[in-house]
C-alpha cells in the first residue's frame, strides 16, 4: 500500500526553514515530518535553500541594530574587530638596535660584555 501524498502545509514550510536554519540535515528534516527525501527536496526546495540565509539575514539585523544603538558597547566592539578589523593590539616600532654591553648595563648584568661572549 502506497504512503497517501504529501501535501505541504505553512506550517510545514516554517518548520523545514527553521530546522534547516539550526543545521538538521535533510535526512533528520524528511525524517521529523515522516516522508522521504525525494519528497523533502520536491515540496520545500525553496525552505531548504533560503533557510540559513533568511536566519543568518535576521541574525545579523539584530547584531546590526544592537551595534548601532549605542546600548551594546560589546557587540560594537565586536561588529568593529570582525566587520573593520580592529584590534586592541598595541604595535611597537624598535628604532634602536642596542649592543649587548648596553642591554646587560639596562638589565643591571655588570661585568658582561661582547668580548665575552665571543670568548666563550
Amino acid at each position: 500500500m502506497a504512503r497517501p501524498k504529501h501535501k505541504p502545509t505553512s506550517a510545514k514550510r516554517r518548520l523545514v526553514e527553521r530546522a534547516v536554519a539550526g543545521g538538521m540535515t535533510q535526512e533528520q528534516v524528511a525524517h521529523a515530518l515522516d516522508i522521504s527525501e525525494p519528497t523533502l527536496r520536491k515540496h520545500y526546495r525553496a525552505e531548504l535553500d533560503q533557510g540559513m540565509a533568511k536566519a543568518n539575514a535576521k541574525v545579523i539585523d539584530v547584531a546590526f541594530r544592537m551595534a548601532t544603538s549605542g546600548k551594546s558597547e560589546k557587540m560594537t566592539m565586536f561588529w568593529l574587530k570582525t566587520r573593520m578589523k580592529w584590534s586592541e593590539r598595541v604595535e611597537v616600532e624598535h628604532t634602536h638596535t642596542a649592543e649587548a654591553g648596553e642591554i646587560a648595563a639596562l638589565l643591571g648584568l655588570s661585568g658582561w660584555s661582547d668580548d665575552e661572549e665571543e670568548q666563550g
